[in-house]
């Protein structure tokens, strides 16, 4: 992992250092916030792209869970980099990379527990009360009846 993130902080160090020089070549002279502005909002709009499709099909697919593991965990990431960076920062602490791993794993290993322990409820539930349509619950039920004009 740690090998994985010094690739992609070297990677992102040299399509930095080539903005800058199609920046210096076409004599453009953004400045170096005007130049995050176009690069994040690029990024991001790349990766919209991207990842929408991925989330629309697992939403079809009923997968909500797996969408909320992905926006969960990105969270999750940017919050430990955000912990460990504001401990170098404030000398509050040692930045460590293994304190990242740490805390991902953590959050990784309880997810699945949890994530077992929710698909166990789902199975005695389906055990006891058998399958279930996904019109044949209440809330469908009501929500038909209030708009039935028949």
């Amino acid at each position: 992992m740690e090998n994985f993130l010094y690739g992609l902080v070297g990677l992102m160090a040299r399509v930095h250092q080539f903005i800058l020089t199609w920046n210096d070549a076409y004599e453009y002279h953004f400045s170096d916030k005007y130049l995050h502005f176009l690069v994040i909002g690029i990024l991001g709009m790349l990766l919209v792209i991207v990842i929408h499709p991925i989330f629309l099909l697992l939403a079809k697919h009923k997968k909500v869970m797996a969408i909320t593991f992905v926006y969960v965990f990105t969270l999750i990431v940017v919050i430990t980099f955000a912990i460990e960076i504001g401990q170098k920062v404030t000398h509050t602490g040692v930045m460590e990379f293994a304190d990242i791993e740490f805390g991902l794993f953590g959050f990784i290993l309880m997810f699945a527990i949890f994530d077992i322990v929710r698909l166990l409820i789902h199975f005695i539930l389906y055990v006891v009360r058998g399958p279930v349509d996904d019109r044949d619950d209440d809330l469908s039920r009501d929500y038909d009846d209030d708009y039935d004009d028949d």
